[in-house]
């Protein structure tokens, strides 16, 4: 039976996709850095788990040994195309039938934000290695509406972002799932970059009141500096988050993360979460509990 390596297997996309291939019938083999009660879920689950570290080269070939299949992803930070070339060259030593590999929807060699700049550059990496590759080229997820959800609760909808950017959240478990049926038919996808957004496009300015609106509350878009922003949110210590951020605000009045692509919906053949669905799946996220205060 075919074993699938997942990375970040504790993540947005990480999570769901194992329970997508288990249900689907693969072996699974979760990548995650620490043995905690998220990765005895995984276990529960069916999974096989393992630990390491992507930058460290005896992990990654150990968490390889024996797979077909592997999903890459890193987060922002440094380390990236390290971590790409380690993960390569683990997958050529084991002739891979497919990498899938998590990018950002504008990569492109003279990327602003580094990160950006470093997903293209592994991209490269993957196919000079000579292993099939898919790449993923990803808009926002609408976990950023989490991230701010602690704000939301108290009457605020605050981005460091342009207000009239635009562009179509797509949510990490859709992602999941389109990473998954790649697997499972890659010669079809192999060689492939697909680029994946949500269903509808918005403004910064108009997802704030789409939330409001199902929300049932005034929610005014309020935007901050990315270095306030950070610092809402605890991690005003982040630099590589501040320099990706800022650079992303230019990428936005560019357009470059603007439109919308079908390559989802289209691979899965159901349609993508809409935000309203989104945020009543995480309700209790965005409103206060008053049992709790009574």
């Amino acid at each position: 039976m075919t074993t699938i390596l997942i990375t970040t297997a504790n993540g947005e996309t990480g999570r769901p996709m194992v329970d997508y291939l288990l249900k689907e019938g693969f072996n699974v083999r979760a990548m995650v850095r620490t043995d905690d009660e998220r990765a005895q879920r995984l276990r529960d689950k069916g999974a096989e788990v393992v630990f390491g570290d992507l930058l460290n080269f005896r992990d990654v070939r150990a968490a390889m040994e024996g797979v077909r299949r592997a999903y890459f992803n890193y987060p922002i930070g440094e380390g990236l195309v390290e971590a790409a070339v380690m993960f390569a060259q683990a997958a050529k030593e084991q002739d891979l039938e497919l990498i899938v590999n998590m990018s950002h929807i504008q990569s492109r060699p003279h990327a602003r934000s580094k990160a950006t700049q470093n997903h293209w550059l592994s991209e490269q990496v993957f196919d000079w290695s000579g292993v099939p590759t898919t790449h993923l080229r990803v808009t926002f997820f609408m976990q950023w509406l989490l991230y701010i959800s602690g704000l939301i609760r108290y009457g605020r909808y605050v981005m460091p972002f342009d207000r009239k950017s635009r562009f179509a959240p797509i949510a990490g478990r859709d992602i999941a799932l389109t990473a998954a049926n790649i697997f499972a038919s890659p010669e079809e996808h192999g060689g492939q970059i697909y680029t994946l957004t949500g269903p509808v496009e918005y403004s910064h300015e108009e997802l704030a009141a789409e939330v409001s609106r199902v929300l049932g509350r005034d929610l005014p878009y309020e935007q901050v500096t990315v270095s306030t922003f950070l610092e809402m949110l605890g991690l005003e210590h982040d630099t590589a988050k501040l320099k990706h951020f800022e650079a992303v605000t230019l990428d936005q009045q560019e357009g470059r993360l603007a439109g919308i692509s079908d390559a989802a919906p289209r691979i899965n053949g159901q349609p993508l979460a809409t935000v309203e669905e989104f945020i009543n799946e995480h309700r209790s996220m965005f409103e206060l509990d008053y049992t709790k205060q009574a």
